[in-house]
């Protein structure tokens, strides 16, 4: 046997050979078969109820918004109703509907004040939080997070008697010192609404973003530090970069709640006058299902508000998206 033989690597050339299988498919071995039918197990259970609890609904709500109800007899005044296809008639109507567009810029408005001011807030109480030098973390942390625990419609219950004149002790605090404040007056009921949310999320996106900062390593801040850096360095140029996915997060589930508004101007509508049936889309599409008894229209407007929620939920990722890059 030569040389050339002896150094030939047999045993890399067998190998090849046994993964050349000629072009036909590779059989799926018991353990790979097993495995893949483990990860379906537990799979199909989310498939099932994403489809359930989100596919269904907006599939009813599409299939709701391209129908209209016939009434037959006199005048429309019959007892049989039956389902008839109406196209894009239900989207028309809404939006030609004043008070719906008014309600959207309205919210927009809405969105476009508080939102960067909650944001701004608890990007704050995270930083103090977690900062070197902070005392009494646990019991602060607990503290601004509580008003999250407290359900919408209890909270605007309960800002309701401090805004509501004869029985509020901010009213007369500030009558006192010859303030004349109306806290549900036509032009700032939607501030002292856009007040209870920033009380009751700020807590929650402030976690969010403390979450963020534990995952930093705490070596960065210690480089830092012996460079000479002080605490206000520190927080702009490491940790803020840091916790930007989760500044971005938190501000796209503010936009999509920003949109859905309901609780709050529909628990103050009775305590004032400027808060109508169409002061959200949200309120509008309510009244118009279970007030004006026309759920195709409801469905139609409530299509439309997932659409602008979409647009500007992807809007604003593509845009943060591209500011990373040029930072980049």
């Amino acid at each position: 046997m030569s040389r050339d033989t002896l150094s030939r690597p047999e045993p890399v050339v067998r190998k090849r050979a046994r993964k050349d299988t000629g072009g036909r498919p590779r059989r799926v071995s018991r353990t790979e078969a097993r495995n893949a039918r483990a990860a379906a197990g537990f799979v199909l259970p989310f498939l099932a109820l994403f489809g359930l609890c989100f596919l269904a609904p907006i599939g009813y709500a599409l299939h709701q918004s391209l129908q209209k109800t016939e009434r037959t007899g006199p005048l429309g005044l019959g007892g049989r109703e039956q389902e008839a296809f109406a196209g894009l008639a239900n989207y028309a109507h809404a939006l030609a509907d004043d008070r719906f567009l008014t309600g959207f810029g309205r919210v927009l408005l809405f969105g476009a004040v508080q939102i960067p001011l909650m944001i701004v807030l608890a990007t704050a109480l995270a930083l103090l939080l977690e900062s070197a030098s902070a005392r009494g973390v646990a019991f602060f942390r607990s503290a601004f997070f509580l008003p999250y625990g407290v359900p919408g419609v209890i909270a605007s219950i309960l800002w309701g008697f401090l805004y509501v004149p004869g029985i509020s002790p901010l009213v007369k605090i500030a009558g006192s010192v010859g303030w004349d404040v109306d806290f549900l007056s036509r032009g700032t009921v939607l501030w002292s609404i856009a007040n209870i949310v920033t009380w009751q999320f700020t807590g929650y996106n402030m976690l969010v973003l403390i979450a963020q900062l534990k995952a930093v390593p705490g070596e960065l801040y210690e480089a830092a530090r012996i460079d000479g850096a002080s605490a206000w360095q520190v927080a702009r140029h490491i940790k803020l970069p840091l916790i930007r996915p989760a500044l971005v997060l938190t501000t796209v589930f503010s936009i999509i709640g920003t949109l859905q508004l309901f609780a709050e101007p529909m628990v103050l509508r009775p305590l004032a006058s400027s808060v109508d049936s169409g002061f959200t889309p949200n309120l509008h599409a309510y009244s118009e299902a279970f007030v004006g008894n026309n759920p195709h229209v409801a469905a139609a407007e409530a299509v439309l508000l997932a659409l602008v929620a979409c647009v500007l939920s992807f809007g604003f990722l593509r845009l943060a998206g591209g500011r990373a890059k040029g930072h980049g």
